[in-house]
């Protein structure tokens, strides 16, 4: 199956700050831009950062896991050599919201996650499965 990409828009507070975090640390080419928004190229998807300082802020957590998830969140499902290839770049680099860990471990739909959030609190999740087949297993 193909998937087509997806795209999703979200306030930031400062557009420099942005382009350092999502280019700079994430290694996402930036693509159209202006005074007010900077899609960015993740994984070939496109996101876009929108000048929206009013709008950033705390959000929910949900428990999942016995932890504390952030709600609102966005993020990827990378093959696991890309995901723990990625959580040892970020180490250092960002705060992370739950650390690197395996989640639901010995159950269906076990995976690698990380959240974290950007310099506006937009919460990221980066994921992974050992077997990509679990990822709607019930």
């Amino acid at each position: 199956m193909t998937l087509s990409p997806f795209h999703l828009a979200f306030p930031v507070h400062d557009l420099a700050v942005a382009r350092a975090f999502y280019g700079g640390v994430l290694g996402c080419p930036e693509g159209r831009s202006s005074d007010k928004w900077v899609d960015f190229d993740f994984r070939g998807h496109q996101i876009v950062a929108h000048l929206a300082p009013d709008a950033c802020g705390a959000r929910a957590n949900n428990p999942v896991d016995g932890m504390g998830v952030p709600v609102p969140h966005f993020g990827l499902v990378l093959p696991m050599d890309e995901w723990q290839s990625l959580a040892d770049r970020l180490a250092g680099k960002v705060d992370f919201v739950i650390a690197p860990y395996i989640r639901f471990k010995g159950e269906t739909g076990e995976q690698a996650t990380m959240f974290f959030k950007d310099p506006s609190g937009n919460a990221l999740e980066i994921k992974a499965f050992a077997d990509r087949s679990q990822l709607f297993a019930r």
